[in-house]
């Protein structure tokens, strides 16, 4: 009989804090075409010159930070959830991440084994489109059902960064840090360079092109990163009844030299500060697992800048991880005919 299987599939993280972890884990994750978007000598060239003699070090002593006993959070997290939403399925489900371990490749081959799976519902981890992490997701995938001949189709899931249960788990997940006193919400998503979102718009004179173009109808939105971040954060403040001076957007994870989506979380938490914000909630919604970038990047690195600009208290609302409310509605997903 045909069965229907599911892959779960998140960003990754090294297997072990130490240097030569990381380094290789660097090397495959910004080595992908989609994550720096040059010809691949330039892309060795950056990588090998610039990047893998010194970052290694500084990124193992961040992943030290928030390494826990059971591993990299992102994976322990991840692997929670996955466990989750088996427990609330009649189907295999599979986790698998695009760079390190689990790999995509063997959790496809790993249900590809099983007896009947004649389709694998493949659903990206992300709420919002992104090459540097969808496309990639999805590109992997169909190159390992190519080269291995596997006999399985794949029904992705789409972006839901507007779906209603989506904004729903979100909510849910913050409500109890709403309820608390604080002077400001920051809606810090991870960045993009801006050539990112230039090279989806099918218009070439849309995006990025004028004030509102995120809030304007067009169909670049469909794979605009920016436009879906700004959508998720109305929705949410409209789920959420927030005011319309009490919360912001900003960007994270800079890298490199290039233009990226502003303003940076930082730059953003520094005049807050400076304009006598003291007591501020951060959430990431762009991840549905904490990771480096929330527990490391946000709740160490950013509540340390604020505090010296001025500020009093940062709070990182956690990210859904394996809530109840989300692990329902993927489940939900999963039975989605």
């Amino acid at each position: 009989m045909t069965q229907r299987a599911v892959l779960l599939v998140n960003l990754g993280s090294p297997d072990n804090p130490d240097v030569p972890s990381v380094r290789r884990y660097l090397n495959q994750f910004l080595m992908d075409p989609y994550v720096i978007q040059l010809p691949w000598l330039m892309r060795r060239l950056i990588v090998s010159l610039f990047v893998l003699p010194s970052r290694p070090k500084a990124s193992a002593e961040a992943y030290q930070s928030v390494w826990t006993e059971d591993g990299s959070p992102l994976i322990a997290l991840s692997e929670k959830l996955h466990k989750a939403v088996q427990q609330q399925v009649d189907m295999p489900v599979e986790l698998a991440m695009r760079y390190g371990n689990p790999s995509i490749e063997a959790g496809l081959l790993k249900l590809a084994k099983i007896s009947g799976i004649k389709e694998v519902l493949f659903v990206p981890l992300y709420p919002h489109f992104a090459d540097s992490t969808v496309t990639t997701c999805i590109e992997t995938a169909k190159q390992v059902i190519t080269q291995h001949k596997l006999d399985i189709t794949l029904t992705i899931k789409s972006p839901f960064y507007q779906e209603a249960g989506y904004i729903n788990a979100l909510v849910e997940q913050t409500r109890p840090y709403l309820m608390e006193e604080y002077d400001h919400l920051l809606f810090s998503y991870h960045g993009l360079p801006e050539s990112h979102i230039l090279k989806r718009d099918p218009s070439g004179q849309h995006c990025l092109k004028h004030a509102d173009c995120c809030t304007t109808p067009h169909a670049a939105h469909a794979t605009c990163y920016r436009h879906q971040v700004m959508a998720t954060t109305a929705a949410f403040a409209e789920k959420a009844k927030l005011e319309p001076d009490s919360y912001s957007v900003a960007f994270q994870s800079r890298l490199g030299r290039a233009k990226w989506l502003g303003p940076n979380t930082e730059d953003r938490l520094i005049e807050l500060a400076q304009n006598g914000t003291k007591n501020v909630l951060v959430m990431c919604p762009a991840f549905v697992t904490d990771c480096l970038e929330t527990l490391e990047e946000i709740a160490i690195r950013a509540e340390e800048v604020f505090i010296e600009a001025g500020g009093r208290s940062l709070a990182l609302i956690p990210c859904l991880n394996d809530d109840p409310v989300w692990v329902d509605l993927l489940a939900q997903w999963c039975e989605a005919p």
